[in-house]
């Protein structure tokens, strides 16, 4: 597909998938993107789909047409093979797919360091997510108590999302004391206050009808505020992947969080 000087060549890492369809789709609306191949393990061969080459691995992809910038929805395990693949070719890579560990990231940021190029890593890219992030962290300086609700389509399979894990520890770093604790000392049903991170109770849904749904709940003497952010599809992502891949650009390292590009 002929392309201006000024688009960015993105290629999609699971372009097969739900998220990866709508990436596809999606950032091929905006006149700086142009989506020029994908991967999914699902293909069996290199084959031409529509007017994109789709290869069965990022590898293979990259031998046959060259991007700019890589975006991953895949598994934790592909998507740091992906970046190990990206990066070792020089190549930006934007990652939305969950569940990386802590060692992970860390080999992430090291193969990116060395190749200066940039690894981004995102648990939540709808702009109103982090939005939501922001205003818990602020909230947080006010209020004593809080517990975090997240609600996830059935076929997500960790748990609890990496959105509710960072709003708990951006919400924890805003604090100079604990959140309070609750006077429960008869558990009736084991797990029934949901998982303990540091001292935030975090509650997870999965169920079909839902896409992604987070809510933080404070409680004060004689009030409660809560903060609820809802993706009703999948095309909210979108736009914060476009914005990310625009701006990852010229950045080396690991950054992680929407909100390390948004400057808020």
């Amino acid at each position: 597909m002929p392309t201006h000087m000024s688009e960015i060549r993105v290629a999609i890492c699971g372009i097969l998938g739900r998220m990866g369809q709508e990436m596809r789709e999606g950032l091929s609306r905006d006149p700086e993107l142009a989506v020029v191949g994908g991967c999914d393990p699902r293909n069996a061969d290199a084959t031409s789909r529509g007017n994109i080459v789709v290869a069965q691995t990022l590898g293979g992809l990259l031998d046959s047409t060259s991007a700019d910038v890589v975006v991953d929805f895949t598994t934790a395990e592909a998507a740091a093979e992906n970046a190990s693949i990206a990066l070792g070719r020089g190549t930006s890579i934007v990652i939305g797919t969950t569940g990386l560990t802590e060692a992970q990231l860390e080999t992430i940021d090291t193969l990116a360091q060395k190749a200066g190029a940039a690894a981004f890593v995102a648990p939540n890219f709808a702009i109103g997510a982090v939005l939501l992030m922001q205003f818990a962290r602020i909230a947080s300086r006010y209020f004593d108590s809080a517990e975090i609700i997240e609600t996830h389509h059935n076929g997500k399979i960790d748990a609890p999302s990496g959105t509710a894990l960072l709003t708990a520890k951006m919400m924890r770093e805003a604090r100079d004391t604990p959140f309070a604790g609750d006077n429960v000392s008869k558990h009736v049903v084991p797990g029934s206050r949901g998982a303990v991170y540091g001292d935030l109770h975090i509650h997870s849904m999965r169920m079909p009808g839902f896409v992604a749904s987070h809510q933080v709940i404070f409680g004060g003497p004689g009030q409660s505020l809560t903060i609820r952010h809802d993706s009703i599809g999948r095309d909210s992502f979108v736009p914060g992947v476009a914005f990310a891949v625009k701006h990852v650009r010229g950045r080396v390292g690991l950054i992680y969080g929407l909100d390390k590009l948004m400057d808020i």
